[in-house]
Protein backbone atom coordinates (compact mmCIF):
# COMPACT_ATOMS: atom_id res chain seq x y z
CA UNK A 1 0.00 0.00 0.00
CA UNK A 2 1.45 3.17 -0.76
CA UNK A 3 1.85 5.79 2.35
CA UNK A 4 -0.57 8.07 3.89
CA UNK A 5 1.66 11.16 3.05
CA UNK A 6 0.90 10.07 -0.72
CA UNK A 7 -3.41 10.15 0.10
CA UNK A 8 -5.07 12.79 -1.46
CA UNK A 9 -5.12 15.87 1.20
CA UNK A 10 -8.37 17.94 0.35
CA UNK A 11 -10.22 14.33 0.65
CA UNK A 12 -8.39 13.67 3.96
CA UNK A 13 -9.17 16.84 5.37
CA UNK A 14 -13.06 16.42 4.90
CA UNK A 15 -12.76 13.35 6.24
CA UNK A 16 -11.33 14.15 9.47
CA UNK A 17 -13.73 17.31 9.71
CA UNK A 18 -16.35 14.77 9.31
CA UNK A 19 -15.22 12.33 11.49
CA UNK A 20 -15.71 15.50 14.39
CA UNK A 21 -19.10 16.30 13.02
CA UNK A 22 -20.12 12.71 13.34
CA UNK A 23 -19.13 12.85 17.38
CA UNK A 24 -21.29 16.47 17.26
CA UNK A 25 -23.58 14.90 15.67
CA UNK A 26 -23.92 12.23 18.33
CA UNK A 27 -24.29 14.45 20.86
CA UNK A 28 -26.85 16.10 19.31
CA UNK A 29 -28.77 12.99 19.12
CA UNK A 30 -28.30 12.68 22.91
CA UNK A 31 -29.38 16.07 23.98
CA UNK A 32 -32.16 16.95 21.12
CA UNK A 33 -35.42 15.34 21.01
CA UNK A 34 -36.53 16.37 18.00
CA UNK A 35 -37.81 13.64 15.68
CA UNK A 36 -38.22 14.19 11.78
CA UNK A 37 -39.96 12.05 9.82
CA UNK A 38 -40.21 9.04 12.33
CA UNK A 39 -35.87 9.54 13.06
CA UNK A 40 -34.19 11.39 15.49
CA UNK A 41 -33.40 14.62 13.41
CA UNK A 42 -29.42 14.15 13.90
CA UNK A 43 -29.77 10.65 12.84
CA UNK A 44 -29.49 12.03 8.78
CA UNK A 45 -26.32 14.20 9.17
CA UNK A 46 -24.57 11.79 11.79
CA UNK A 47 -24.95 8.67 9.38
CA UNK A 48 -23.83 11.01 6.27
CA UNK A 49 -20.72 12.04 8.13
CA UNK A 50 -19.97 8.33 9.01
CA UNK A 51 -20.77 7.44 5.34
CA UNK A 52 -18.41 10.78 3.99
CA UNK A 53 -15.44 9.08 6.42
CA UNK A 54 -15.29 6.14 4.87
CA UNK A 55 -15.90 7.00 1.19
CA UNK A 56 -13.54 9.94 0.58
CA UNK A 57 -10.52 7.88 2.62
CA UNK A 58 -11.03 5.00 0.19
CA UNK A 59 -11.30 7.46 -2.90
CA UNK A 60 -7.91 9.25 -1.05
CA UNK A 61 -6.20 6.21 -0.83
CA UNK A 62 -6.89 5.13 -4.41
CA UNK A 63 -5.65 8.21 -5.88
CA UNK A 64 -2.23 7.40 -3.94
CA UNK A 65 -2.06 4.51 -6.45
CA UNK A 66 -1.84 6.72 -9.18
CA UNK A 67 2.13 7.26 -8.81
CA UNK A 68 4.38 10.17 -8.81
CA UNK A 69 5.60 9.21 -12.62
CA UNK A 70 2.69 9.78 -14.12
CA UNK A 71 2.14 13.58 -13.12
CA UNK A 72 -0.64 14.25 -15.57
CA UNK A 73 -3.01 11.46 -14.45
CA UNK A 74 -2.17 12.46 -10.92
CA UNK A 75 -2.92 16.37 -11.79
CA UNK A 76 -6.20 15.09 -12.78
CA UNK A 77 -7.50 12.74 -10.14
CA UNK A 78 -6.16 15.74 -8.12
CA UNK A 79 -8.93 18.03 -9.31
CA UNK A 80 -11.30 15.10 -9.60
CA UNK A 81 -11.09 14.23 -6.06
CA UNK A 82 -10.61 18.00 -4.80
CA UNK A 83 -14.71 18.79 -6.90
CA UNK A 84 -15.39 15.38 -4.99
CA UNK A 85 -14.37 17.37 -1.24
CA UNK A 86 -16.12 20.66 -2.34
CA UNK A 87 -19.55 18.70 -3.11
CA UNK A 88 -19.85 16.44 -0.13
CA UNK A 89 -18.95 19.58 2.07
CA UNK A 90 -21.86 22.23 0.57
CA UNK A 91 -23.75 18.71 0.46
CA UNK A 92 -23.33 18.39 4.42
CA UNK A 93 -23.76 22.10 5.07
CA UNK A 94 -27.53 22.16 3.47
CA UNK A 95 -28.16 18.74 5.30
CA UNK A 96 -26.83 20.81 8.68
CA UNK A 97 -28.49 24.10 7.90
CA UNK A 98 -32.26 22.24 7.24
CA UNK A 99 -31.38 20.20 10.88
CA UNK A 100 -30.73 23.51 12.48
CA UNK A 101 -33.60 24.98 11.04
CA UNK A 102 -36.09 21.64 12.42
CA UNK A 103 -37.32 20.52 8.47
CA UNK A 104 -36.04 17.83 6.03
CA UNK A 105 -33.58 18.57 3.72
CA UNK A 106 -34.46 15.62 0.98
CA UNK A 107 -37.56 16.00 -1.06
CA UNK A 108 -38.44 19.11 0.82
CA UNK A 109 -40.53 21.50 -1.25
CA UNK A 110 -42.73 23.29 1.30
CA UNK A 111 -41.54 26.58 0.36
CA UNK A 112 -39.26 28.31 -2.25
CA UNK A 113 -36.20 28.61 0.14
CA UNK A 114 -37.01 24.76 0.98
CA UNK A 115 -37.07 23.83 -2.62
CA UNK A 116 -33.86 25.96 -3.72
CA UNK A 117 -32.09 24.04 -0.81
CA UNK A 118 -33.32 20.36 -2.15
CA UNK A 119 -32.37 21.68 -5.65
CA UNK A 120 -28.66 22.25 -4.59
CA UNK A 121 -27.98 19.65 -2.94
CA UNK A 122 -29.14 17.56 -6.12
CA UNK A 123 -26.74 19.70 -8.38
CA UNK A 124 -24.21 18.92 -5.49
CA UNK A 125 -24.72 15.03 -6.15
CA UNK A 126 -24.41 15.45 -9.56
CA UNK A 127 -20.97 16.89 -9.15
CA UNK A 128 -19.94 14.78 -6.64
CA UNK A 129 -20.96 11.61 -8.94
CA UNK A 130 -19.26 13.06 -11.90
CA UNK A 131 -16.02 13.54 -10.37
CA UNK A 132 -15.94 10.19 -8.85
CA UNK A 133 -16.82 9.10 -12.55
CA UNK A 134 -13.46 10.54 -13.39
CA UNK A 135 -11.51 9.17 -10.55
CA UNK A 136 -12.79 5.38 -11.50
CA UNK A 137 -11.86 6.26 -15.50
CA UNK A 138 -8.31 7.18 -14.32
CA UNK A 139 -8.12 4.57 -11.83
CA UNK A 140 -9.17 1.91 -14.36
CA UNK A 141 -5.54 2.88 -16.30
CA UNK A 142 -3.53 2.67 -12.87
CA UNK A 143 -2.14 -0.13 -12.67
CA UNK A 144 -0.54 -1.17 -8.79
CA UNK A 145 2.12 -3.52 -7.10
CA UNK A 146 -1.08 -6.09 -7.17
CA UNK A 147 -2.84 -7.38 -9.76
CA UNK A 148 -5.64 -8.17 -6.92
CA UNK A 149 -5.59 -4.69 -5.68
CA UNK A 150 -5.84 -3.16 -8.86
CA UNK A 151 -8.66 -5.30 -9.78
CA UNK A 152 -10.22 -4.81 -6.22
CA UNK A 153 -10.02 -0.76 -7.09
CA UNK A 154 -11.71 -1.27 -10.55
CA UNK A 155 -14.45 -3.37 -9.57
CA UNK A 156 -15.61 -1.33 -6.46
CA UNK A 157 -15.56 2.16 -8.66
CA UNK A 158 -17.67 0.67 -10.96
CA UNK A 159 -19.53 -0.38 -7.91
CA UNK A 160 -19.98 2.26 -5.95
CA UNK A 161 -21.22 4.80 -9.07
CA UNK A 162 -23.77 2.49 -9.44
CA UNK A 163 -24.91 2.58 -5.97
CA UNK A 164 -24.24 6.65 -5.83
CA UNK A 165 -26.77 6.44 -9.22
CA UNK A 166 -29.38 4.50 -7.28
CA UNK A 167 -29.66 8.23 -5.45
CA UNK A 168 -31.63 9.23 -8.66
CA UNK A 169 -34.36 7.05 -8.42
CA UNK A 170 -35.41 8.56 -5.07
CA UNK A 171 -35.94 11.82 -6.20
CA UNK A 172 -38.64 10.88 -8.70
CA UNK A 173 -42.10 11.65 -7.49
CA UNK A 174 -44.36 8.87 -5.91
CA UNK A 175 -47.37 7.74 -7.53
CA UNK A 176 -49.05 9.05 -4.89
CA UNK A 177 -47.66 12.42 -5.14
CA UNK A 178 -47.96 12.40 -8.64
CA UNK A 179 -51.77 12.23 -7.73
CA UNK A 180 -51.56 14.46 -5.39
CA UNK A 181 -49.84 17.53 -7.82
CA UNK A 182 -52.33 16.09 -10.58
CA UNK A 183 -55.32 16.84 -8.37
CA UNK A 184 -54.78 20.04 -6.49
CA UNK A 185 -51.88 22.79 -5.36
CA UNK A 186 -47.80 22.52 -5.26
CA UNK A 187 -46.98 19.63 -2.81
CA UNK A 188 -44.06 20.13 -0.03
CA UNK A 189 -42.59 17.04 -1.39
CA UNK A 190 -41.16 15.40 -4.32
CA UNK A 191 -39.65 12.14 -4.35
CA UNK A 192 -38.76 9.59 -1.16
CA UNK A 193 -36.65 6.44 -0.10
CA UNK A 194 -39.11 4.74 0.40
CA UNK A 195 -41.19 2.36 -2.10
CA UNK A 196 -45.05 0.99 -1.48
CA UNK A 197 -45.11 3.07 2.13
CA UNK A 198 -44.88 6.85 2.98
CA UNK A 199 -41.52 7.87 4.41
CA UNK A 200 -40.92 7.90 7.90
CA UNK A 201 -42.88 4.79 8.85
CA UNK A 202 -41.37 1.89 11.01
CA UNK A 203 -37.13 1.28 10.60
CA UNK A 204 -34.45 -0.91 11.68
CA UNK A 205 -32.16 0.07 14.33
CA UNK A 206 -29.73 2.75 13.69
CA UNK A 207 -30.10 2.59 9.92
CA UNK A 208 -33.97 3.68 9.59
CA UNK A 209 -34.53 1.34 6.56
CA UNK A 210 -38.14 0.40 6.29
CA UNK A 211 -39.39 -2.93 7.87
CA UNK A 212 -42.76 -2.37 6.07
CA UNK A 213 -42.06 -1.54 2.59
CA UNK A 214 -38.87 -1.28 0.10
CA UNK A 215 -36.52 1.42 1.07
CA UNK A 216 -33.82 2.43 -2.14
CA UNK A 217 -31.12 3.51 0.31
CA UNK A 218 -30.11 -0.18 1.46
CA UNK A 219 -28.94 -1.01 -2.38
CA UNK A 220 -27.37 2.96 -2.73
CA UNK A 221 -25.23 2.08 1.21
CA UNK A 222 -24.39 -1.09 -0.28
CA UNK A 223 -22.91 -0.11 -3.85
CA UNK A 224 -21.38 2.95 -2.25
CA UNK A 225 -19.01 1.12 0.29
CA UNK A 226 -17.90 -1.56 -2.06
CA UNK A 227 -14.96 0.94 -2.32
CA UNK A 228 -14.02 -0.15 1.42
CA UNK A 229 -14.98 -3.92 1.00
CA UNK A 230 -13.62 -5.40 -1.92
CA UNK A 231 -9.97 -3.95 -1.27
CA UNK A 232 -10.22 -4.90 2.56
CA UNK A 233 -11.11 -8.68 1.21
CA UNK A 234 -7.44 -8.29 -0.88
CA UNK A 235 -6.16 -7.32 2.75
CA UNK A 236 -6.94 -10.45 4.04
CA UNK A 237 -6.17 -12.66 1.40
CA UNK A 238 -2.34 -11.04 1.60
CA UNK A 239 -2.39 -11.78 5.44
CA UNK A 240 -3.72 -15.19 4.71
CA UNK A 241 -1.23 -15.86 2.00
CA UNK A 242 1.97 -16.38 3.61
CA UNK A 243 -0.02 -19.68 5.53
CA UNK A 244 -1.53 -20.65 2.22
CA UNK A 245 0.28 -21.78 -0.82
CA UNK A 246 -2.77 -21.60 -2.91
CA UNK A 247 -3.33 -17.57 -1.85
CA UNK A 248 0.69 -16.92 -2.45
CA UNK A 249 -0.43 -17.62 -6.33
CA UNK A 250 -1.29 -14.25 -7.43
CA UNK A 251 -3.55 -15.23 -10.23
CA UNK A 252 -5.89 -17.27 -7.61
CA UNK A 253 -5.95 -13.83 -5.06
CA UNK A 254 -7.37 -12.74 -8.26
CA UNK A 255 -9.84 -15.11 -9.26
CA UNK A 256 -11.44 -14.65 -5.61
CA UNK A 257 -11.55 -10.55 -6.62
CA UNK A 258 -13.11 -11.09 -9.80
CA UNK A 259 -15.72 -13.67 -8.12
CA UNK A 260 -15.98 -11.37 -5.25
CA UNK A 261 -17.05 -8.63 -7.43
CA UNK A 262 -19.32 -10.80 -9.27
CA UNK A 263 -21.09 -11.70 -5.81
CA UNK A 264 -21.18 -7.88 -4.93
CA UNK A 265 -22.64 -6.55 -8.24
CA UNK A 266 -25.15 -9.31 -8.42
CA UNK A 267 -26.54 -8.72 -4.07
CA UNK A 268 -26.61 -5.38 -5.26
CA UNK A 269 -28.68 -5.92 -8.13
CA UNK A 270 -31.44 -7.98 -5.97
CA UNK A 271 -31.42 -5.35 -3.25
CA UNK A 272 -32.39 -3.06 -5.71
CA UNK A 273 -34.82 -5.39 -7.62
CA UNK A 274 -36.06 -5.57 -3.66
CA UNK A 275 -36.64 -2.67 -2.99
CA UNK A 276 -38.49 -1.20 -6.21
CA UNK A 277 -40.98 -4.15 -5.50
CA UNK A 278 -42.05 -2.44 -2.62
CA UNK A 279 -40.30 -5.00 -0.45
CA UNK A 280 -38.78 -4.47 3.24
CA UNK A 281 -34.84 -5.81 3.08
CA UNK A 282 -36.09 -7.55 6.58
CA UNK A 283 -39.13 -9.27 5.17
CA UNK A 284 -37.71 -11.04 2.13
CA UNK A 285 -40.26 -13.13 0.29
CA UNK A 286 -39.95 -16.72 -1.81
CA UNK A 287 -39.08 -15.11 -4.94
CA UNK A 288 -36.15 -13.17 -2.90
CA UNK A 289 -35.03 -15.81 -1.05
CA UNK A 290 -34.45 -18.38 -3.91
CA UNK A 291 -32.82 -15.14 -5.75
CA UNK A 292 -30.50 -14.92 -2.49
CA UNK A 293 -29.84 -18.82 -2.69
CA UNK A 294 -28.91 -18.39 -6.31
CA UNK A 295 -26.43 -16.30 -5.57
CA UNK A 296 -24.85 -17.74 -2.83
CA UNK A 297 -24.38 -21.43 -4.45
CA UNK A 298 -22.97 -19.25 -7.79
CA UNK A 299 -20.58 -17.44 -5.04
CA UNK A 300 -19.98 -20.92 -3.74
CA UNK A 301 -18.72 -22.50 -7.11
CA UNK A 302 -16.89 -19.39 -7.84
CA UNK A 303 -14.50 -19.38 -4.95
CA UNK A 304 -13.84 -23.30 -5.23
CA UNK A 305 -13.16 -22.71 -9.24
CA UNK A 306 -11.00 -19.93 -8.28
CA UNK A 307 -9.07 -22.43 -6.21
CA UNK A 308 -8.98 -25.24 -7.58
CA UNK A 309 -8.67 -24.74 -11.54
CA UNK A 310 -5.37 -25.74 -13.18
CA UNK A 311 -3.27 -23.28 -13.09
CA UNK A 312 -3.78 -22.40 -9.64
CA UNK A 313 -0.21 -22.89 -8.49
CA UNK A 314 3.30 -22.45 -9.76
CA UNK A 315 4.50 -19.17 -11.11
CA UNK A 316 2.10 -16.43 -12.24
CA UNK A 317 2.32 -14.09 -15.21
CA UNK A 318 3.69 -10.97 -14.60
CA UNK A 319 2.53 -7.46 -16.23
CA UNK A 320 4.39 -4.45 -16.24
CA UNK A 321 4.07 -2.62 -13.06
CA UNK A 322 2.50 -5.75 -11.29
CA UNK A 323 5.12 -6.64 -8.52
CA UNK A 324 6.92 -10.07 -8.79
CA UNK A 325 7.81 -12.89 -10.64
CA UNK A 326 5.67 -15.81 -9.76
CA UNK A 327 3.81 -13.93 -8.06
CA UNK A 328 4.21 -14.41 -5.05
CA UNK A 329 3.03 -12.63 -1.75
CA UNK A 330 6.79 -11.86 0.35
CA UNK A 331 7.48 -9.13 2.50
CA UNK A 332 6.61 -5.54 1.02
CA UNK A 333 4.46 -7.30 -1.67
CA UNK A 334 1.99 -5.17 -1.00
CA UNK A 335 4.38 -2.16 -0.18
CA UNK A 336 5.05 0.73 -2.30
CA UNK A 337 3.76 0.34 -5.82
CA UNK A 338 5.02 1.40 -9.13
CA UNK A 339 3.56 1.57 -12.28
Amino acid sequence: MSSWRAWHRPLVLFALVMALWAVVCAVGLVVDDRVLTGAPIWAKPFKFAVSFVAYCLSLAWMISMLGEDRPRLRRTAWWAGTTVAVASTVEMVLITLQVVRGVRSHFNTATPFDAGVYSLMGNTVVVLWLGTLVLAALLWRARTADRATTWSIRISTVLALTGAALAFLMVLPTPEQQRRETAGPAIAESGAHSVGVPDGGPGMFLTGWSTTGGDLRVPHFFGMHALQLLPLLVLVLAALAPRSARLRDERVRVRLVLVAGAVYAAVLALLTWQALRGQSPVHPDGTTLTAAAAVLAGGLLGVLAALFLPGGRGPAPVEEGHGHAGGEVVAGDLGAHRQ
